[in-house]
């Protein structure tokens, strides 16, 4: 089998088989939202995969599995930590309420065989880089790349950490988040994934996998018109009733100095 195959196989049954594991778990806990934390872990696995498929490596590939490691393993702490002691979240809840005795199967296929489905899509450039393993000198997109990753890290570190603060304040019960990074774009984390990916794409990029731009474009169409931004707000407005003259008067993704 060609190492290209090869790797994309491998990393595609490590995660179906890890999410379809995880699924089992949700099943005795009665509690799907476990998937969410998993989410940033997944990457790492796919990346260390495709690291041990293909050694010797590159720089430019223990870079990427190192960049992509700091990324995943901060997110899904901090979803373990956000998530601990709150239950099921509302999303999978709504869905166990809807389809009943036959949620087992729907959450199966539609939130954890769906998501491996994804994060292996998502991440092909990581994949395909690690199979070409190019050793050519660090260049201008490896630079921007780096930048990149680090802006979208950034934000999503400290803005998460910002609406965490924000949260654990009583006095904000209800009231919407408008500070720090808030203050210029409604979803700081969304736009961080969004920079992170696009910074690892170029990464690849300069070790040959162009083609895979597929990949973070698909990521960005699910930040900001599928399970990031549009799903998010779909109904904050009626736990939040400030969210109106928030959302008229504030950048949706990109940061942006707000109106009036």
């Amino acid at each position: 089998m060609p190492p290209m195959t090869s790797t994309l196989v491998w990393c595609f049954i490590a995660i179906t088989l890890t999410m379809s594991l995880l699924w089992l778990v949700s099943l005795v806990r009665r509690d799907a939202s476990i998937v969410d934390p998993f989410w940033g872990t997944g990457f790492v696995l796919v990346a260390w995969l495709a690291y041990g498929l293909n050694e010797p490596v590159s720089a430019r590939i223990t870079l990427l599995s190192l960049l992509v490691t700091v990324w995943g393993m901060r997110l899904s702490l901090f979803l373990l930590w956000r998530n601990a002691g709150h239950g099921e979240d509302r999303r999978y809840a709504a869905m166990r309420k809807k389809h009943g005795r036959h949620f087992w199967w729907v959450s199966l296929c539609t939130v954890f065989l769906l998501q491996s489905i994804i994060l292996w899509f998502v991440s092909l450039p990581i994949q395909a880089a690690a199979v070409y393993n190019q050793p050519t000198a660090f260049g201008w997109l490896d630079t921007t790349g780096i930048l990149l990753w680090g802006i979208g890290f950034s934000f999503e570190t400290i803005g998460d950490w910002q609406l965490a603060r924000f949260k654990a304040d009583p006095a904000n019960a209800s009231q919407v988040m408008d500070r720090g990074l808030w203050h210029y774009t409604r979803h700081p984390n969304y736009f961080g994934d969004f920079c992170v990916w696009w910074g690892i794409y170029l990464i690849a990029t300069a070790g040959g996998a162009g083609w895979t731009i597929g990949s973070p474009l698909l990521m960005s169409v699910l930040l900001m018109k599928v399970s990031g931004v549009t799903l998010l707000e779909s109904d904050i407005g009626e736990r939040r009733p400030d969210y109106a003259a928030y959302k008229a008067r504030t950048s949706p993704f990109i940061p942006w100095p707000p109106k009036g």
